[in-house]
């Protein structure tokens, strides 16, 4: 007797519905197999991770491709022109200290679409097309980043067709990247402060030059001084605005106040912190903060900031050359705006300094005097027409009311009439 007599109840395993259970529960084991290990849960990694690209032992994987692109020699070219040639060498001692390889992220995490063969899978017309290409993958990690990078400038540009405009991947070298900011206080650190120049001259050259001369390049490139601005304190890291916009240079002057009423920072140099009010408070800062919040994108031809210090040469103000607190070189700069201005026209300001009684004197016992002259002839003259005014209305209100009635009038006398003989009647 077969078993389908011994066991009637049953029915053979490998039926049409066996084999899909069967089918289903290989795919879920294969699905739990594949996922990634606890090691890579890490915030960075969520998208990586729901592309699949994420394997089990990121080292082993990295040690496979290191072996053949620790060559330095290692290289391949896309397009035809000498530029499109492009080394493919990895230091491995760089990319061991990475922020991605800290993070768990694998070689893979980045070149999606790997393919175990030569090339990879991987083919470009020119070198500029493969980092167009590659700078996708960043999205998939930082996503919110990559947001910010298309409204910027950069973007732009490439949508109107300059593909030279920079991506990720031409300021964050994806295998020598370190962190950006330090881990106990969040901020960027001094190293990345210090390197943020640099790389921005890889596009811009002209203005690195300009700025490397300047009281701000000179200390951050020469001396290392973490106190002043590199390229991204004034442009912005990702999303960076057109500089050449009205509303760019009507908000300029809270851009130099972010670090120039900093009381910290500015008591090191000696430098005033009332720039910003100082600015303000005359006509030309008034003027700029109208426009900048009722209209922040009509022109107006009020100076701000730049126009009189420079943008990337700024110079130190007792420079003999440019240096604004010599009085030749600000009448020069004055000149700019006002052609017809006298030797004495620059006397009018003040700098960017309250009046006290060391620096311009004149001007601050003048402004004392009037801060009492003011007050001590208002007062009086104020308090008069109170005194006139509640006088009018005490008689208003506390005098009885008298009724007015009209004059009586007195008829008028009738003449009398007279006789012929001239008797009166």
């Amino acid at each position: 007797m077969g078993s389908r007599g011994v066991y009637p109840h049953r029915r053979p395993f490998v039926s049409s519905g066996g084999f899909f259970f069967l089918l289903i529960l290989v795919l879920i084991m294969g699905f739990f197999a594949g996922a990634p290990t606890p090691a890579f849960a890490s915030s960075v990694l969520p998208s990586a991770r729901s592309f699949g690209v994420v394997p089990q032992n990121p080292v082993e994987t990295d040690a496979e491709c290191l072996k053949c692109h620790k060559n330095q020699a290692m290289s391949t070219t896309w397009g035809i022109l000498e530029s499109d040639k492009v080394s493919l060498y990895v230091d491995p001692t760089a990319y061991n200290n990475t922020v991605h390889l800290e993070a768990g992220l694998a070689c893979i995490g980045c070149h999606v679409g790997y393919k175990p063969e030569s090339g990879h899978g991987n083919n470009f017309n020119s070198r500029r097309e493969a980092t167009l290409t590659m700078s996708d993958a960043c999205g998939r990690c930082h996503g919110e980043r990559q947001e910010e990078v298309m409204d910027g400038v950069h973007a732009e540009q490439i949508a109107a067709g300059n593909i030279a405009a920079a991506v990720c991947s031409d300021c964050h070298s994806p295998h020598t990247i370190t962190r950006i900011k330090d881990k106990d206080n969040g901020l960027v650190s001094a190293a990345t402060h210090f390197s943020i120049a640099k790389n921005c001259e890889k596009c811009h050259s002209a203005i690195y030059e300009k700025y490397s001369q300047s009281v701000h390049g000179q200390a951050n490139i020469e001396q290392n001084n973490p106190d002043v601005p590199t390229c991204t304190n004034c442009h912005g890291a990702h999303n960076i605005e057109d500089p050449r916009t009205m509303a760019y240079r009507l908000r300029s002057p809270q851009i130099c106040a972010k670090c120039h009423t900093n009381l910290d920072v500015m008591a090191k140099y000696g430098l005033s912190t009332e720039v910003m009010n100082t600015y303000v408070s005359d006509f030309h800062g008034t003027t700029v903060t109208i426009f900048e919040k009722v209209s922040p994108d009509a022109e107006s031809n009020k100076p701000v900031c730049y126009d009189c210090h420079g943008i990337h040469d700024i110079s130190r103000t007792d420079d003999p050359t440019k240096g604004l607190e010599i009085k030749q070189n600000l009448l020069k700069t004055c000149q700019k705006c006002h052609p017809d201005a006298t030797a004495n026209f620059p006397d009018s300001w003040t700098s960017h300094y309250i009046p006290d009684a060391e620096k311009y004197p004149s001007v601050y016992y003048i402004n004392l005097f009037y801060q009492f002259f003011i007050p001590a002839v208002l007062g009086p003259m104020g308090i008069l027409v109170l005194l006139d005014f509640g006088r009018s209305m005490l008689d208003k209100f506390s005098s009885p009311k008298r009724k007015t009635t009209s004059p009586k009038v007195n008829p008028m006398p009738k003449k009398k009439e007279e006789d012929n003989d001239g008797e009166t009647k």
